[in-house]
């Protein structure tokens, strides 16, 4: 049975920051467990790292048209396809011979669901081309399957995303982010925790047959593989319950505390540790996964909040396609302004990002550094005060260096001096370089949004619907 925290309202007045008490984590069901360890100090003024973790966008589906990004509003469509297309020829167009240009159309935040697997990112990558879009499979809003088309040459208006746009141009907008694997959210949410899926040589890719997320799958359940020369084995892979290590033995070795705040479907969707044995099969389990998500708000309050949180969605904040509703973008905005408003803003950085492209088109050819990756753009921003700036006139700031899920592994690692994983985080560059920690504190700024924390901590009925299966 799923335990949860007991309602906030019984930790007030019980919580003495920095004691050897009981925190808030240590209630679940009524249990009394074991005080949470204290964070050393880091190597930077960066004592708090929170990862907001959205679902499925490329990076051109939300920042095509933002200022000095490497976006575009057009794509490109492979040589003998023959579809109604709104075509155009920019004055430099960069699409192989042949291709025909296609004009990117805007649109609203919800929006048909595109196949998102390692194959389909094989059509769309299409040896470097980028033109292979419209040859994946699309789900449409009443479920039926049919191929992409030009659905698939499309981005979203910023005015339904406007808190993103808020944040990218007050803070960091990385735009080569690359996932570092080119597959669906179950393996994507295990590269953020572990850099990877290691078997040996090969790698897990895509979700487990059948769909299930982790330790809890019926018997006879099965992975697929890839291996170091990028051939897909499927179904060839061990039932997901895996025991390689992740962040969490790092930051556990050296005594640093850790919080997984994610949402109560009953299968698990988006919870990365429901696969890792050592958590799913142990004490932590119950301590150090905080379900719901909106228990985030509380820890802040508290004064709680642990040296790492992940931060993870439920169906109607996740951004993901073919989703009810839009929540995303002012979801984000409310973890972001409870942290930027409390006392933690000057020890913090909040790290927004999405855990996969959802098959939405992109511009960037992924750097193939192995058989296995990298897999398409996603977008990054970065809140810190102490992001760089372009100028005091122009605070934003553009990163251009060429990230993956395992530069946030890697700066954590270096923060505290974890040592290694040995995974993507040994050959990733670190987010390090978009800081300068000889400044002063940057001053925290409000993101608009049309709904408040108070909202979401209190108001806002959180969803188990499980979206994201295949």
């Amino acid at each position: 049975m799923r335990r949860s925290i007991l309602a906030t309202g019984l930790l007030t007045g019980i919580i003495c920051t920095g004691c050897a008490g009981i925190s808030a984590s240590q209630f679940t069901s009524g249990r009394a467990l074991l005080p949470a360890r204290h964070s050393p100090v880091s190597s930077s003024p960066i004592q708090h790292v929170i990862i907001v973790l959205q679902e499925n966008r490329s990076f051109d589906d939300f920042f095509a048209t933002f200022p000095g990004a490497d976006g575009t509003t057009y794509g490109c469509m492979e040589k003998g396809v023959h579809l109604p297309v709104r075509t155009a020829q920019p004055a430099t167009s960069q699409c192989p011979t042949g291709d025909k240009v296609v004009q990117l159309v805007d649109g609203r935040l919800t929006s048909d669901s595109l196949g998102h697997q390692f194959f389909s990112y094989r059509k769309e990558y299409d040896d470097g081309r980028m033109d292979g879009f419209d040859r994946v499979e699309r789900t449409e809003s009443r479920g039926m399957k049919v191929l992409a088309g030009t659905y698939a040459y499309r981005y979203v208006d910023p005015k339904y995303i406007e808190p993103y746009w808020q944040l990218a141009e007050h803070w960091v907008l990385a735009d080569h982010m690359f996932t570092t694997q080119g597959s669906s959210s179950f393996t994507a949410h295990q590269d953020f925790i572990a850099g990877g899926t290691p078997i040996g040589k090969d790698n897990v890719i895509d979700f487990p047959t059948p769909a299930n997320w982790g330790c809890t799958a019926p018997p006879g359940t099965v992975t697929s593989l890839v291996t170091s020369k990028g051939k897909y084995l499927r179904d060839k892979g061990p039932f997901p319950c895996f025991t390689y290590e992740t962040i969490r033995d790092l930051l556990d070795a050296k005594g640093i505390s850790w919080l997984y705040f994610t949402n109560p479907s009953d299968s698990y969707v988006w919870n990365a540790f429901d696969a890792i044995k050592a958590v799913r099969e142990g004490p932590e389990w119950s301590t150090n996964i905080i379900i719901p998500e909106t228990q985030i708000f509380s820890y802040i309050s508290n004064s709680e909040l642990p040296a790492v949180s992940y931060v993870i969605p439920d169906s109607e904040t996740s951004d993901h396609p073919n989703a009810r509703t839009d929540k995303g973008p002012q979801w984000v905005a409310s973890v972001v302004n409870a942290i930027g408003e409390s006392s933690y803003w000057t020890s913090s950085v909040i790290i927004v990002t999405w855990d996969e492209w959802g098959g939405e088109y992109d511009n960037v050819p992924p750097p193939q550094l192995d058989g296995q990756g990298l897999g398409p753009r996603v977008a990054l921003l970065i809140i810190s005060p102490y992001d760089k700036e372009t100028s005091s006139s122009q605070p934003g700031y553009i990163s251009h260096t060429q990230y993956e899920d395992g530069s946030i592994l890697k700066f954590m690692e270096e923060n505290w001096n974890l040592g290694s994983l040995g995974t993507s985080d040994r050959r990733a560059n670190s987010i390090s370089d978009v800081f300068d920690f000889t400044q002063s504190p940057r001053a925290f700024v409000t993101v608009p949004s049309s709904l408040s924390i108070d909202y979401f901590a209190h108001r806002y009925k959180v969803s188990s619907d499980p979206i994201d299966e295949y």
